[in-house]
């Protein structure tokens, strides 16, 4: 691991807006003020293609100073976002001639919360160039999900077949070696991660709420581990939820493993957005590992609800099937009045171990050798 300073120009915005720097599509930020959308355009018009650029000037002369000692590399392989990482790799092949995979684990341009940067068409022109240049220049091109592959695609039809490769998130499979634990004395729904107003889960927690009135005597419990924006919480006590509903900060990655692993069932949710039968959190796969019953609040037919089908644990609950939502909690808490162990018994695909997804990536490094 070779350790660089950096230049990071968002140092300044906490000073500025006396709020943490903006993740996850700004889902931090809730109702923008006049300060934080002047630092949206500026973020979206003077730092392209993110404000994260200022570390690239420091990777290169590290990398630089590698080959000049003599140091020999089979490829280099630049991971995003920041997608501003992905123009350190087109430096090194255009000086050094390396092979290079460029993997975005998201869409570049078109992730969803562009349109919050309030971009000028001359930024929006370049921000396509840099794009595109990747796309082109990249000797393989790693994405998360079939959809966003075919995103590509249609942005590009001449590039060459199989220069995409699908190399979905995965998980470690030495953080679920500890037993699953399933509360017995309630059925408790746990999300992590950072979720907002925009995921759309307004209509699962009326759900939850009628199928509490259907089946009073299931214990129903809400936990929400991570970052939860002020609208998600307003939805909560709006469907009279507050007093069985928990909220946790963030943790360390192997507490939230063992949240996850005492719980009954599992809710994620995708955001509704344009093109977002792509999005393929990355905590899918975690929740396959943790072996337990999905909610997933999203489109129907998208990357994410294949998978979950695949694998038994659940499928997609689209944001208006209100029917469909109280249908699958009431089949849960009659399985629930039967056992209170709801765990599924096999449902973790084993290519979508860190092991398995770490051979499919050296299997492309010596093909590109070739």
């Amino acid at each position: 691991v070779i350790r660089t300073p950096t230049l990071e120009p968002f140092e300044s915005y906490q000073k500025l807006t006396g709020r943490a720097v903006p993740h996850g599509g700004f889902a931090n930020e809730g109702k923008p003020s006049f300060t934080q959308q002047a630092m949206r355009f500026v973020r979206g018009n003077f730092f392209l293609p993110d404000p994260r650029r200022g570390w690239n000037r420091y990777a290169l002369a590290a990398v630089d100073k590698l080959l000049a000692a003599g140091e020999k590399f089979d490829a280099v392989l630049t991971s995003s976002p920041p997608h501003s990482t992905q123009l350190i790799g087109l430096e090194i092949q255009k000086k050094y001639g390396l092979r290079w995979l460029a993997d975005l684990r998201d869409p570049w341009t078109d992730i969803y919360y562009t349109k919050d940067l309030h971009r000028t068409p001359p930024a929006a022109w370049l921000d396509a160039r840099y794009e595109r240049q990747v796309l082109t220049r990249a000797d393989a091109v790693l994405v998360t999900s079939p959809e966003t592959e075919r995103l590509f695609r249609r942005k590009l039809p001449d590039l060459a077949k199989g220069k995409i490769v699908v190399l979905p998130n995965g998980y470690d499979e030495p953080d679920f070696r500890q037993p699953s634990a399933p509360p017995a004395g309630c059925l408790r729904i746990t999300h992590t991660g950072t979720i907002s107003a925009r995921y759309r889960i307004d209509n699962l927690l009326k759900a939850i709420a009628e199928c509490q009135q259907h089946y009073p005597q299931v214990p129903w419990r809400l936990r929400f581990v991570g970052q939860v924006d002020m609208g998600v919480r307003e939805q909560v006590a709006a469907a009279g939820l507050g007093e069985v509903t928990e909220f946790l900060p963030f943790v360390p990655h192997q507490q939230s493993v063992a949240y996850l692993l005492t719980s009954s069932v599992l809710l994620m949710a995708i955001p509704d957005v344009a093109l977002n039968r792509g999005i393929l959190p990355g905590k899918v796969f975690e929740y396959l590992a943790a072996r337990k019953p999905v909610l997933c609040v999203g489109p129907a037919g998208s990357d994410a609800d294949d998978i979950l089908r695949e694998a038994g644990a659940g499928q997609i609950l689209p944001y208006n099937d209100y029917a469909l939502m109280l249908s699958t909690l009431e089949r849960l808490a009659q399985q629930w009045l039967q056992s209170p162990d709801l765990d599924l018994r096999d449902t973790t695909p084993a290519q979508y171990s860190r092991r398995g997804q770490a051979a499919q990536l050296a299997e492309l490094v010596r093909a590109l050798r070739v």
